[in-house]
């Protein structure tokens, strides 16, 4: 499969690119006018602001990967820094779409990213794809992410929005800001504790985002999570464990929201008990499940 991928520098659309070239797929960039980087060597030319797509290099494609989208947890949600991240998911995605629906063969299958803040602010509610979405700022955004790549469906692709959990890295992502307190002996749950984290590795989104490209019984939303979530509380005492060091000192809701405004709320302090019941149903078969074992793999690399 000629697979073209947009956001293809990033955390995620890097191991994604790798492991689809691992398994034999053919996988071009999309890439900046701008860009220079020897990385870019046969991309893909594509301007998410004018939606300018290099036509002739963009035809005969079989997929495309959508993972495009300002870093959500770089700095306070100001005004401005809202409006950054919608427009960098939102109207990029709307031009991609545009772009490629005016291809002479468009491609068959569309896989774009969104998140499990798709649910917003949701306790102890065991949340699948059926859920309805939340109303907070999180939440809107992926919604309306989700509803403009749901609109390749109207040139004949397979739309698939894969909502992740938070994805456990070594190297980035929300992993390495986890750690960094326990490394001073002054790590603890977040808030009360009590709130569910969705998670998986960055290994299974790689695996996830493949099962979904090649697996034609999926389209729409697929909650991309491992199977079983976590109480913030567990997670912080097993992130404790398995890094040898104490989890003794909570921070407190306010002292959060205090910091980071309504971003703590969003990204901190939120439950969201997703189900991947798609991938389930669908057969996807999970390289890990249990959270020590992954917070020991992903530390250990």
């Amino acid at each position: 499969m000629r697979i073209l991928i947009s956001g293809s520098s990033g955390l995620i659309g890097t191991a994604v690119a790798d492991a689809l070239v691992r398994h034999g797929h053919t996988v071009q960039r999309l890439v900046r006018p701008a860009s220079k980087s020897r990385a870019d060597s046969g991309g893909v030319r594509w301007d998410p602001a004018s939606g300018e797509l290099d036509a002739a290099a963009a035809e005969g494609a079989d997929a495309v990967v959508n993972l495009a989208g300002a870093s959500i947890g770089e700095g306070r949600w100001t005004a401005a820094r809202k409006q950054l991240l919608r427009s960098s998911r939102i109207e990029s995605t709307r031009n991609l779409v545009g772009a490629l629906g005016k291809l002479r063969k468009p491609p068959g299958v569309f896989v774009s990213a969104s998140a499990v803040g798709y649910f917003g602010d949701r306790g102890d509610e065991e949340l699948t794809e059926e859920s309805i979405a939340g109303g907070d700022f999180l939440a809107t955004l992926c919604r309306d992410w989700e509803n403009e790549a749901a609109t390749a469906s109207n040139f004949g692709a397979r739309a698939v929005c894969t909502r992740f959990g938070i994805v456990l890295a070594r190297d980035g992502g929300a992993l390495p800001r986890m750690v960094l307190p326990f490394k001073f002996g002054a790590g603890g749950r977040l808030g009360s504790g009590k709130q569910w984290m969705s998670w998986l590795t960055l290994a299974e989104v790689a695996n996830i985002v493949k099962f979904v490209l090649e697996n034609e019984s999926l389209s729409g939303a697929v909650n991309a999570v491992a199977p079983q979530a976590v109480r913030n509380a567990e997670f912080t005492k097993t992130l404790a464990s398995v890094l040898h060091r104490p989890a003794i000192f909570p921070a407190p809701a306010f002292a959060l929201k205090l910091a980071l405004g309504e971003m703590a709320q969003g990204l901190l302090l939120s439950s969201q008990r997703v189900l991947p019941a798609r991938l389930l149903v669908a057969g996807h078969q999970f390289q890990t499940t249990d959270l020590r074992v992954a917070l020991r793999e992903v530390l250990a690399k």
